[in-house]
């Protein structure tokens, strides 16, 4: 089992998308990259903590491979806005890569200046750091679109994503 933690944008969109790939065995939503511990929801949204929300992604290397992890993450949000993604602004909603081993490392860099510019024509200004402390983000965040598929941030961002996943990626999901 590997793990790597992936920010672009919203944790609640990204989860939604990674939790339906296979061999992804566990997804986590939650903050990585910041400069206190145990950041709550409301410090990370104030943008002062320097925490990035992101996914933690447990997966089976032998049924998933992390460069089709990657080219996922390529395509399901925009790599080259700098602190955004649609309407959410600031740090925390950065485009990153937190990688936990050298491998993951390499691979990250090559898929970014190989796979990443296949989608984007603007330069993809992705972070690519070592993964440090990642906490779990509360409860109530966790599988968050499951549980709340009406709410109108999920209704309206999600499944434009889902589709895409679908179209593009039918031959990697559950």
């Amino acid at each position: 089992m590997e793990t790597i933690y992936l920010g672009a944008g919203c944790f609640w969109c990204v989860e939604a998308v990674f939790l339906k790939l296979i061999g992804v065995q566990r997804v986590r939503s939650g903050y990585m990259g910041g400069h206190i511990k145990n950041p709550s929801y409301r410090e990370v949204c104030s943008g002062m903590t320097g925490h990035a929300e992101v996914i933690e992604i447990a997966f089976d290397e032998k049924m998933i491979k992390f460069d089709e992890i990657l080219e996922v993450f390529w395509t399901i949000h925009d790599p080259t806005t700098l602190n955004r993604q649609g309407a959410d602004k600031g740090t925390q909603y950065r485009s990153v890569i937190f990688y936990t081993t050298e491998t993951q490392k390499s691979t990250a860099i090559w898929s970014k200046q190989n796979i990443a510019t296949q989608f984007w024509d603007d330069q993809v200004v992705t972070e690519i750091v070592p993964a440090g402390s990642f906490y779990p983000a509360e409860a109530y965040h966790q599988n968050y679109y499951n549980e709340n598929p009406d709410q109108s941030y999920c209704a309206i961002v999600i499944p434009p994503k889902l589709h895409k996943l679908n179209q593009k990626f039918s031959h990697l999901t559950k």
